[in-house]
């Protein structure tokens, strides 16, 4: 490593350490895009809130206990002004409708007259930045694996026409203490990133000096700014200090808009051409002929060093599963997905690493035909002839592919999403006021998710009466796990 390093530090942690945002990990709103905020309600009626995990100019992220299903969640608690406000909605509607593996969970807010508290998901692995600081530098394959979730990521969030504006160490979290080779990398902090439009120039100058791309200190840019911000990493990821330096903010800018790349022979030495040729190809000046996301995921520095998932192989048992969401009763569909942003990595387990092998293109959705393809590639022989019919019924909100929490409602086991602990989880979703029954106006709430809109059916009394046994209006646990238990048993894939 260089002797850069300490003044670096220094100087990251004084310029622009608002985001030491900390940890997130389960879940609590049925909805992805947490629209419908709990005004009326206090966090405290909820939450039991805990020890502060970081502090910054926003206000504070603590750790909270959610007191019916007891899920450990981050809240990130930020002082209301009208300024904070308008920026605070767009961060709540972009994060919010994200769904990818490597994307922080998003689960609902809390308004109070003078604070509004954002429920996420809480990463106990600490920052990329920690990890750094705390090694020096990574190898090679602790650099691809990063990356390679990173970009990942990124295209996901470019698909969908959201550029970040702020990716750095800072911003991406570990879900665990786990070694990086056996650990999840996920993106948070949403509160300068914007929706696009094709062709879109942005113009307001924003980001972190070190990773802020040359174009965006001009006011003329566009999505392709995260990746300069990528390419930043990497660098520091393999030498422990950034690309271009400066004692001062001015005089890092300033190396930021000369762009001239540089490798000391003394820390570079010993990494490869291809890792050297993937930073110059996000570090291009001309955003024209920089990296793309997609173009980033398939390089074959990435592809050679990043874990493959050819071990993965599946049964016709799989397929059964799949078969049997696409006909389950709506309410144990919307059961499903919202047990599924309950799980932790570890419960999801091989369901992640399937997804991912399904989905060839990277971009954290599933067509058609990759799974398909996939299915056939990783042992099916007998690929269902109604495929497309199983995939309209995974498709909950009507997007035409398979989203990740879509995928994991529709193939977590049986033993799994019927223990009873997980179910109390869900059922206190629905269960908005704690009294031990869901009533059709907290149904109706959930159900208004935009996510669960080719789930949903306007019919709610249908839906209550169908699992309402004892006729009273509302439905208990009892009659909740009923419901859950009721459909095909499949055996485990």
């Amino acid at each position: 490593m260089g002797n850069h390093v300490s003044s670096w530090i220094t100087i990251c942690v004084g310029v622009d350490r608002r985001d030491v945002e900390a940890p997130k990990s389960a879940p609590e709103s049925a909805r992805r895009n947490p629209t419908l905020n709990l005004e009326a309600d206090q966090i405290e009626d909820y939450y039991d809130i805990g020890k502060v995990l970081g502090e910054g100019s926003y206000g504070q992220v603590m750790a909270a206990t959610h007191k019916q299903s007891k899920a450990i969640r981050a809240v990130k608690c930020i002082m209301k002004s009208a300024t904070v406000d308008a920026k605070l909605k767009t961060e709540i509607e972009i994060h919010g409708s994200t769904d990818h593996p490597n994307i922080a969970k998003f689960y609902e807010t809390f308004e109070e007259e003078l604070k509004t508290y954002l429920v996420m998901e809480l990463c106990k692995g600490g920052e990329l930045f920690d990890r750094i600081i705390d090694a020096g530098c990574f190898s090679e394959n602790q650099a691809a694996i990063v990356m390679q979730q990173a970009c990942r990521a990124v295209l996901y969030l470019h698909q969908h026409h959201i550029c970040h504006r702020d990716l750095k160490p800072d911003n991406f979290l570990f879900v665990s203490k786990d070694p990086i080779d056996k650990n999840t990398l996920k993106i948070i902090d949403f509160g300068i990133a914007c929706k696009f439009e094709t062709g879109q120039v942005l113009k307001t100058k924003l980001g972190t000096p070190y990773y802020v791309a040359p174009e965006v200190l001009q006011g003329a840019y566009d999505h392709s700014s995260d990746m300069w911000s990528l390419g930043v990493i990497m660098f520091v990821l393999l030498c422990g200090y950034p690309p271009f330096y400066g004692e001062k903010d001015s005089e890092v800018l300033a190396a930021v808009k000369k762009a001239h790349l540089r490798f000391d022979d003394r820390d570079w030495h010993s990494v490869s051409h291809g890792a050297k040729s993937l930073i110059i190809k996000l570090l291009k000046k001309d955003p024209t002929h920089r990296y793309n996301a997609q173009q980033a995921v398939e390089d074959q520095w990435i592809v050679k060093l990043a874990p493959e998932t050819d071990g993965v192989q599946l049964r016709s048992e799989f397929v059964d599963r799949l078969r049997a969401f696409r006909s389950a009763n709506k309410l144990k569909k919307v059961a499903l997905q919202i047990i599924s942003k309950q799980l932790n990595e570890e419960q999801i387990g091989k369901l992640r690493t399937t997804f991912e092998a399904l989905d060839a293109d990277q971009n954290g959705s599933l067509t058609v035909n990759e799974l398909h393809d996939g299915l056939k590639n990783l042992g099916i022989t007998d690929i269902p002839q109604d495929l497309q019919q199983i995939m309209d019924g995974l498709d909950s909100d009507g997007s035409g592919q398979i989203d990740y929490t879509e995928f994991l409602a529709a193939t977590i086991e049986r033993k799994m999403y019927m223990q009873e602990d997980i179910c109390w989880k869900a059922f206190c979703v629905f269960d908005r006021d704690g009294d031990g029954k869901i009533s059709k106006d907290e149904l109706q709430l959930v159900l208004q998710d935009e996510h669960m809109k080719s789930i949903a059916d306007p019919n709610l009394q249908e839906i209550m009466t169908a699992v309402d046994e004892d006729g009273d209006g509302s439905i208990d646990f009892r009659e909740f796990m009923v419901m859950m238990a009721t459909g095909p048993k499949t055996p485990h894939a």
